[in-house]
């Protein structure tokens, strides 16, 4: 949903007595009270204000007139003050084609304090921002059953179990009221058309029984039908077409109806229709129910499908704990798990929560977070993330985070978030459907009279059969499902490949996109130095020298420093004792060894020391040209060797790059590194732009310069000052191994460090979309065709007439088309494989 921080669509409150309430953060002293109230009190149609400090609410009272509470929200943010909103999840349950979202839409939009709603058909459910204090779950629940559905909030957390009790016993009562509308249609179908197809049952049928006592039948058969399975089409339709607002069910209500009671009288009052007229069409109400509700069963089997991202994912949770509490172990519930509880794991049982390692040492197996087969090494003080599964040892944790804190708990919530969002390109859908059934209803009533002016005989006949046929054929079920099913499919597909898309908008952005920049440190590389060359002076053993460097850089706290102690136990060197140890800032660390004096640092600052580099610089600058750090270390006051530290690229990162290009994409990186580092870096990967020397907070700047000439920018980023960048690009994508703020700050996120999957998301995206107007132009397509045609105007021409029953078929059909379209993106196959975690 849009994040506009001046609500644009409400509904003006009547003068009342009971007083408006808003929460304001940002107020810290008496003046910013005075500040508020003075802005609110500017307000046409406020009476009174009192903002209350301590509990950071403002009481509003209305003056005679009308109240808007958004002029309010809008003073207030004008003030310098942030209302607060509240973004509330509901399910819905009774909504059956883009009407009805567009009828829920329009009465939550209704209700005072509501700022943006967004109703999603395939998910039935709805995402509702409100002003906090003005409206809460209770006014949205009767908003939405004053419009003739059930809602029912969503708590926090994952409510995946309701939803699917909810979706089986919808199935249910679906499979029982087809079986009903099966039975009882089939004989009626059998009789009647088989007497039409089948001359010699026709005249076996004249032999037992007469035509009127066919009538009767079918009068008994097709009223069970009407107003058994088929009631929920007048339950449902019949207030809808009463408020105004006629949906997909008053369609089908109004073509049985019309069939059914055409029948009737001429089953049983023949003598009030034009002579040759007296038909029944029972068949076709019948068959017309049977058809609906039959792509109605097929529908909700495809809804859940769509959805079984989420249940798979939460199949990954933990059922249960075993907690340590007052000295006992016990096993409770994973809900009962609370922070600081010590928590034990055992081999091949799945961690519960998120924490930190406070005793013991195991391989955790991350596949469901990273996409790393491999099983990492986890001891104290390491973070463990719940719903992963424990290889070999036992260890114990502090858990840190629980219910929905937890890492699992947060993705679940992105998807649903992403699968219950709209796309920019669902703005024409829901323009189109806000007016289509009552302009199909307009052009059933064209039909009719059209064919009983200029029909032929018997004129009436034609015209109540074609009449119904536009009103079974125009269904806006596809045009509902278009979008939104589509949707959901990507969005769970994605989640399986380790890409969360926060925002469902960024589904369509990142399609867009033409420029991808990328910050390199943590990104592009593996974020942590790494010693990759020592070049010792003749005579000079290299494992000495490293073990020297070690010995004094162990005392050091530069991340340089750590790279190479690293390198030292890599080789399995013993160090050595250190005096006399000091950092110089800006220049490197000396320190004693044994009888050795040790100097470690940059050129100058052996120059500093009045040390001649020269036997080293050639080596040294073609070091640097490599990318690579250079340091000197001097032995005794003589220049000894030189090494140097890279932050190393990742393995994946050359790969990506490759298929980015192919993508037909520009590649940019954004550094702090000089320009002579960035160049080389940036030649090595064929990267086609270089931003260096950029400080923390001018990458934001960096960005508007790739969008100056229009470019549409996407920035990947993982650190705390990479969030700027993230919002200000056009797409931000996180790697999701990086910080939360930056993960906050992004629309797609990537649960890994794998660069291969920016192109297997765009590819993602590009397919989403292409899927979406397939459907669109399915949906659409499929009315603008057949509309005309069941109308009849092909009749005059070549005397093709639609039946409604089959027009029912299609309209059945066309729901089940879109569905299916939807569903093939499960089978989406992502250009790169993409399994390394952060630092491969």
């Amino acid at each position: 949903m849009s994040e506009a921080k001046h609500p644009t669509a409400n509904t003006n409150l009547e003068t009342s007595s009971k007083p408006l309430t808003f929460v304001i953060e940002g107020m810290s002293c008496a003046s910013c009270v005075g500040s508020v109230e003075k802005a609110i009190k500017e307000v046409e149609g406020v009476k009174k204000v009192s903002v209350n400090l301590a509990t950071e609410r403002a009481q509003v009272y209305a003056n005679n007139g009308h109240l808007k509470p958004e002029d309010i929200l809008a003073a207030i943010t004008e003030a310098g003050y942030e209302p607060r909103y509240d973004t509330l999840g509901f399910s819905i349950k009774g909504m059956n084609c883009a009407s009805c979202v567009n009828s829920v839409e329009g009465a939550l939009q209704k209700v005072p304090g509501v700022l943006e709603a967004s109703v999603n058909l395939a998910s039935e459910k709805a995402v509702v921002r409100v002003a906090s204090g003005v409206a809460g779950a209770g006014e949205i629940v009767a908003a939405i059953k004053e419009a003739g559905y059930e809602g029912r909030p969503i708590t926090d957390g994952p409510d995946q179990d309701a939803d699917s009790h909810q979706r089986d016993n919808e199935l249910k009562v679906l499979k029982r009221s087809l079986f009903i509308a099966a039975l009882f249609t089939l004989p009626i179908f059998i009789l009647d058309m088989g007497s039409h197809l089948i001359p010699s049952f026709h005249h076996w049928l004249q032999g037992i029984t007469s035509t009127q006592n066919l009538y009767f039948l079918f009068f008994a058969l097709a009223s069970v039908v009407q107003f058994g399975p088929g009631l929920r089409f007048y339950q449902k339709g019949g207030p809808a077409l009463l408020r105004g607002t006629p949906d997909m069910n008053s369609l089908v209500m109004l073509g049985t109806s019309a069939a059914y009671g055409y029948s009737v009288v001429a089953t049983f009052l023949p003598g009030l229709l034009p002579a040759g007229t007296v038909h029944v069409y029972f068949e076709a109400s019948a068959v017309i129910v049977t058809l609906i509700l039959a792509g109605r069963y097929l529908e909700t089997i495809a809804k859940g499908r769509s959805s079984e991202a989420i249940k798979r994912l939460l199949g990954l949770q933990a059922k249960k704990a075993r907690v340590i509490r007052n000295d006992e172990e016990m096993e409770i519930p994973i809900d009962q798990v609370e922070k600081g509880d010590i928590v034990m794991v055992k081999p091949g049982e799945k961690i519960p929560v998120d924490g930190t390692v406070v005793d013991g040492s195991s391989y955790v197996d991350e596949s469901m977070i990273t996409g790393e087969p491999v099983p990492v090494s986890k001891s104290k003080d390491d973070e463990v993330v719940g719903s992963t599964i424990n290889k070999s040892g036992s260890f114990h944790f502090r858990a840190t985070k629980i219910g929905s804190e937890t890492m699992l708990s947060r993705i679940v919530k992105m998807v649903e978030e992403a699968q219950g969002s709209k796309l920019p390109i669902q703005a024409i859908v829901d323009r189109v459907t806000g007016v289509f059934v009552p302009v199909v209803m307009g052009i059933a009533l064209l039909t009719l009279g059209t064919w009983l002016a200029f029909g032929p005989s018997p004129a009436l006949t034609f015209a109540l059969v074609n009449a119904v046929a536009v009103l079974i054929i125009a269904c806006p079920c596809a045009m509902g499902l278009a979008t939104p099913t589509s949707i959901m499919v990507s969005t769970g597909k994605a989640a399986e490949m380790g890409i969360l898309f926060r925002r469902g908008e960024a589904l369509q952005m990142l399609r867009d996109v033409d420029t991808i920049a990328i910050d390199k440190t943590g990104t592009l590389t593996k974020g942590r130095p790494e010693l990759t060359d020592v070049q010792a002076a003749d005579h000079v053993d290299e494992n000495d020298i490293l073990q020297l460097m070690a010995s004094v850089e162990k005392l050091s706290e530069h991340p340089i420093g750590e790279a190479i102690v690293q390198a030292a136990n890599d080789r399995d060197l013993k160090l050595k004792e250190v005096k006399d140890f000091s950092a110089v800032t800006g220049f490197g660390v000396e320190g004693l060894t044994g009888d050795h004096q040790l100097h470690i640092g940059a050129d100058r600052y052996m120059k500093e020391l009045g040390l001649d580099i020269g036997p080293f610089r050639e080596t040294a600058r073609r070091l640097a040209k490599e990318g690579k750090t250079p340091l000197y270390i001097a032995v005794d006051g003589c220049l000894a060797a030189v090494a140097a530290v890279a932050d190393p690229i990742k393995k994946s990162t050359p790969l990506a790059i490759k298929e980015l290009h192919k993508l037909g994409l520009r590649i940019a990186m954004i550094t702090g590194d000089n320009k002579q580092t960035a160049q080389a870096i940036a030649g090595r990967l064929g990267i086609d732009d270089v931003i260096a020397e950029v400080l923390p907070d001018g990458k934001v700047d960096a960005v508007k310069s790739l969008q100056s000439d229009g470019s549409k920018v996407a920035f990947v980023g993982d650190g705390i000052n990479d969030a700027p960048a993230l919002a200000q690009a056009d797409s931000g994508i996180a790697i999701g191994t990086g910080t939360d703020v930056a993960i906050e700050s992004a629309e797609v996120v990537l649960m890994s460090g794998d660069l291969r999957n920016v192109p297997n998301a765009i590819a993602l995206s590009k397919a989403t979309i292409k899927n979406i107007r397939q459907n669109l132009f399915w949906a659409f397509g499929y009315n603008a065709a057949l509309i005309p045609i069941a109308a009849g105007v092909l009749y005059p021409v070549w005397g093709i007439l639609l039946s409604p029953v089959i027009a029912a078929l299609a309209m059945a059909a066309s729901s089940v088309c879109v569905l299916t379209n939807a569903l093939r993106l499960k089978r989406f196959k992502p250009p790169m494989t993409a399994k390394v975690s952060s630092g491969k």
